[in-house]
Parts: C-alpha cells; sequence; structure tokens
C-alpha cells in the first residue's frame, strides 16, 4: 500500500527488543533447551498486528548497533511495517526478552534492558513531528515514560500532536521499569491529558488512576482527559466506556490458550484498525477480542498477529457452542 511521505494509518513510538520464546511447553526456563527468536516489544507489536489488518503502519523506535538490531529491522519490513524511523544506538545492546510457557494462565517474562534499553533513547530532537501530526492513530506506550530522554520525547510528541486525529495511550505498566508506581502517576496523568483512546488492563488502570473497579477505571481515565476508556479484565472480557455515554462489556473469545503474551498486543492493533474503520463500540471491542484470542492460541507474538479472515473464522466459530480455555489479554 503506497504512502505518502508523512502520512501513515498508524505510528506507535515505543518499546521493541527480540523475544526468545521456549520451543517446550511447561517446562522451566531453566530446563528449555530450544528457543524461537521473534520480533517482539509492545508498540512494534501493535505496528504488526495493524499491518496485517491491512493498514500502513510505521514505528519510531531504537535498537542496538548489533546483529539482533538489524534481525529487528528486517522483521519489520517483512511484516509491513515502515523502519524509517528505526535508528541504532550504538551504547546499548538491543533488548531480549525470555519467557516461560505454562497455559492457560502462567506465562512469567524476563526483560534483559539493563543497562538501559535503546528505545529509551529516542530524542525529541529527533522526531518528525509532522508525520505525528498526520497519522491516522498515533500510539504511545507507558514504558516511554519510564526514563528520558524518551519520557521528554513522548510528551514533545504527544503535545505537537495536540490531539488530532485518535491518540492512544496503552499504559502498558511494567513494574521493573520503574522505582513504584507513586513514581509513574504524575507521568501517566500528563499523557492522559493529550490522549483520545486510553487502554490497559486492570493493574495498568490502577497505577493510572488509582482505582481498581472497571467501571470506576473507566471513569477515572475519561476524568484524566480520554475520549475513549478501555479496560481490559481478562476472563471477564473487555470494558469500553465513551465520554459520550456509549458503552460496550464485550465476553472473551474462548480458544485452547498455548501463549497469551501477544494477546494484548493483537488487541490493540485491532483496536486501531476499528477506529480507523468507524465501527462501532460493540464490534470494535469484538473484533480486537478475536484478534487477541488468535494471538493466545498460538506460540509467538508478532508473527501470530492475525488476518481479517482469521479473526473473522474465529468470531464465526466462537458462535458455535464448545468448550475452550479463556485467553489472557495482559
Amino acid at each position: 500500500m503506497a504512502v505518502s511521505p508523512h502520512y501513515f494509518d498508524l505510528i506507535t513510538m515505543g518499546r521493541i527488543g527480540v523475544d526468545l520464546y521456549p520451543l517446550e511447553t511447561g517446562v522451566p526456563l531453566a530446563r528449555v533447551e530450544t528457543f524461537g527468536k521473534f520480533l517482539g516489544g509492545s508498540a512494534a507489536n501493535v505496528a504488526v498486528a495493524a499491518a496485517r489488518m491491512g493498514r500502513s503502519a510505521a514505528i519510531v523506535t531504537r535498537t542496538g548497533e548489533d546483529p539482533f538490531g538489524t534481525f529487528l529491522r528486517e522483521a519489520l519490513r517483512e511484516f509491513g511495517v515502515d523502519d524509517r524511523w528505526v535508528a541504532p544506538v550504538s551504547a546499548y545492546p538491543t533488548p531480549v526478552t525470555f519467557c516461560e510457557i505454562f497455559p492457560p494462565d502462567d506465562f512469567p517474562l524476563y526483560f534483559y534492558r539493563r543497562p538501559k534499553a535503546p528505545d529509551l533513547e529516542i530524542r525529541a530532537d529527533e522526531l518528525d513531528l509532522a508525520a505525528v501530526r498526520a497519522a491516522g492513530v498515533f500510539w504511545i506506550t507507558g514504558t516511554g515514560l519510564s526514563e528520558e530522554p524518551s519520557r521528554s520525547a513522548t510528551l514533545t510528541a504527544l503535545e505537537a500532536r495536540d490531539r488530532a486525529g485518535t491518540t492512544v495511550f496503552d499504559l502498558d505498566w511494567r513494574p521493573m521499569f520503574w522505582r513504584d508506581p507513586d513514581q509513574a502517576r504524575p507521568y501517566y496523568r500528563e499523557a492522559l491529558r493529550h490522549a483520545t483512546v486510553a487502554v490497559g488492563n486492570l493493574d495498568e488502570c490502577e497505577v493510572a488512576t488509582g482505582v481498581r473497579e472497571p467501571g470506576a477505571c473507566a471513569e477515572a481515565l475519561l476524568e484524566a482527559g480520554a475520549e475513549l476508556a478501555v479496560v481490559k479484565q481478562g476472563p471477564r472480557g473487555v470494558l469500553a466506556v465513551h465520554r459520550d455515554g456509549t458503552r460496550a462489556e464485550v465476553p472473551p473469545v474462548p480458544v485452547e490458550v498455548v501463549n497469551g503474551l501477544g494477546a494484548g498486543d493483537a488487541f490493540g492493533g485491532s483496536l486501531c484498525h476499528g477506529l480507523l474503520s468507524g465501527w462501532d463500540l460493540e464490534r470494535t471491542m469484538r473484533h480486537a477480542n478475536a484478534a487477541g484470542a488468535v494471538v493466545a492460541s498460538r506460540l509467538a507474538c508478532s508473527s501470530a498477529m492475525p488476518t481479517e479472515p482469521e479473526v473473522a473464522d474465529l468470531l464465526a466459530r466462537a458462535a458455535s457452542p464448545g468448550t475452550a480455555d479463556l485467553p489472557s489479554q495482559s
């Protein structure tokens, strides 16, 4: 799909890395012998998910100046994500992330992002703010607020966008990247002032708002500035509340869970697709739930992102009675 120099359906900004996932299920990491190597990181996965839905997508991020960084740029291009704003940082290695796979709901993550991840080295003066303003959807993450200079770059991009189009704040709370939630909350509040959509699970919503009950979380996110609050509730599905009073609460799609880690990113890419398509809130949430369920039923994250026909097929099959585990969307 041809794009102008500055217009994309979606631009994401933030975390990228290499996922090294066990090719053995139910085995502790200490005893795993074989791994698969995949593109990972929430901002990268959301861009891939949207591209798989036919959307033009790009990412603003940084890798190490190393073979893993080369792998990530090549993988982005293979998935149809524009990498013009992906640059190497010589001072830090490309991050890697390991996980353990204990279906249906236990997938511990081990991040190797020290002394610092290159994607936290995005600087405000390097941003293409014209492109940020022009994108149909601009997507930022909580991790991007955790350290400088990424924090200032993220807030600069939000201010320049000035709530144009759809601006999504993925709350993306990863406690290992912060000293404590109180440190994060002021930056989350500032980002929410500029976002039109806030999306997160209950833990992430609690960090952003200080409350945990789903309805209260949604109302607090709207009061903080968002026009649409999307609260993911795991096995209880998703609650979406719009400032205009529209509300949708949609159950998860039953699948046999293999690895729940990429489900939230697939949900995010599908959410962008639905918002760009102008769908009503319930259709958007049902589609996003199904996209997450497809990925939960597969091992990988990025390479598991579904196409539109795959989501439609799962929704059709879910309409028939059956039993299965529920997908995680954490």
